[in-house]
């Protein structure tokens, strides 16, 4: 573990040596390849011995309809506000590193349940396995969108840092994934089309970045200005894209002038979790970044249950889903719906598996005989 580590120290510094420009973009495109597959080798270690096993997470089980993890440094106060939005016990103190391992709470909101797992502070050098790191990042991994805490005080220091031992694991926060195609073939070499003009890749870098990873036949084809961190990200394809929302406590110690200056970073909700202040405009966004969608059930005869929403998600919401999160048999004995609401032009309307639902659509399943 020691010389993996050795090595990532090594490329970063080579890495930071090297002046950017078109002459070393080749060179750098080939350290960084190097650096992601150094720290992928961190997160699922291959050997026995060493470095405290793979990064297996904290045993947390997954429960209601949606994960959220608060992630953050020690003492930002991530445990008060876990307190306070769910009623869960997790130890709160003046000194660092009270919570050491994972705390879960349930929110109820909306007639949903959302998991909040209040994970233990992060030190920098996590994704270089310092601290618990790489625990409390696998479990990060899990979650559908992740809460950066940040104390008021100095946040932005913390946030770049947080942000950088995130990225280290692989978990890309508020991004789409790369919009370029990578195939691997089984002869040809490597063929690189763009349909953008291109700044950062040329098929020098492409080839290798390819070699690097054993890669010597492919099809690479662009469709945006991309660049070699894009390529590399897509050739792993464990990355992960996640919703995320800096979450700036303690705003009672800071001046309105310097809440005003918080106020132009993108994605941030300031809150004071001690003083309770703008609990409810968090879990607001926090309903907003999950992108759910709730439907209701109406049994035969009887008023729709809004008291008991079926959670999906928005990008899964057929029919066929609905049915899914309901039973896995249900399909089987699925004949047609009845919808009430804004994804359908009637009142009901009789549809099939594949119609689309909106939010807080009413559906009443009809089965085989």
């Amino acid at each position: 573990m020691a010389t993996v580590m050795q090595k990532i120290k090594d490329i970063e510094d080579e890495m930071a040596r090297t002046q950017k420009n078109k002459a070393t973009a080749h060179h750098l495109g080939l350290l960084k390849a190097k650096l992601a597959k150094l720290r992928r080798e961190l997160l699922t270690p291959t050997s026995k011995g060493g470095g405290g096993g793979a990064g297996e997470g904290f045993d947390v089980t997954k429960s209601g309809d949606a994960r959220v993890g608060l992630v953050g440094f020690p003492s930002v106060g991530k445990s008060t506000l876990l307190n306070k939005l769910t009623g869960t016990f997790s130890e709160v103190a003046a000194y660092e590193f009270t919570t050491l391992t994972c705390i879960p709470g349930v929110i109820m909101y909306k007639g949903a349940k959302i998991q909040l797992l209040d994970l233990p502070g992060i030190i920098e050098g996590a994704k270089d396995g310092k601290g618990r790191g790489r625990q409390v990042i696998s479990t990060a991994r899990t979650c559908n969108v992740i809460l950066i805490v940040l104390d008021a005080i100095k946040p932005i220091t913390h946030k770049r840092l947080i942000e950088k031992e995130l990225e280290g694991f692989g978990i890309r926060l508020n991004k789409a994934p790369p919009n370029l195609t990578f195939r691997r073939k089984d002869k040809g070499g490597i063929n690189f089309t763009s349909t953008v003009t291109n700044t950062n890749l040329d098929l020098e870098t492409v080839k290798a970045i390819c070699s690097e990873y054993r890669i010597h036949n492919a099809d690479v084809s662009l469709r945006y200005d991309a660049t070699a961190d894009d390529l590399i990200d897509v050739i792993e394809g464990s990355r992960i894209y996640m919703p995320c929302i800096y979450v700036v406590n303690k705003i009672d110690q800071i001046t309105l002038e310097e809440l005003e200056i918080l106020d132009k970073l993108p994605h941030y909700c300031p809150i004071s979790a001690h003083l309770e202040w703008n609990l409810d405009g968090l879990l607001e966004m926090i309903w907003e970044y999950l992108d759910l969608v709730r439907i209701y059930t109406k049994p035969k005869g009887l008023n729709p249950d809004y008291e008991d929403p079926v959670i999906v998600s928005s990008k899964k919401k057929t029919v066929e889903d609905f049915c899914n999160r309901i039973h896995k048999d249900m399909v089987k004995q699925f004949k047609y719906a009845l919808v009430w609401g804004s994804s359908v032009k009637h009142k009901p309307q009789r549809v099939g598996k594949e119609h689309e639902l909106e939010d807080e659509d009413v559906v009443q399943i009809i089965k085989k005989v």
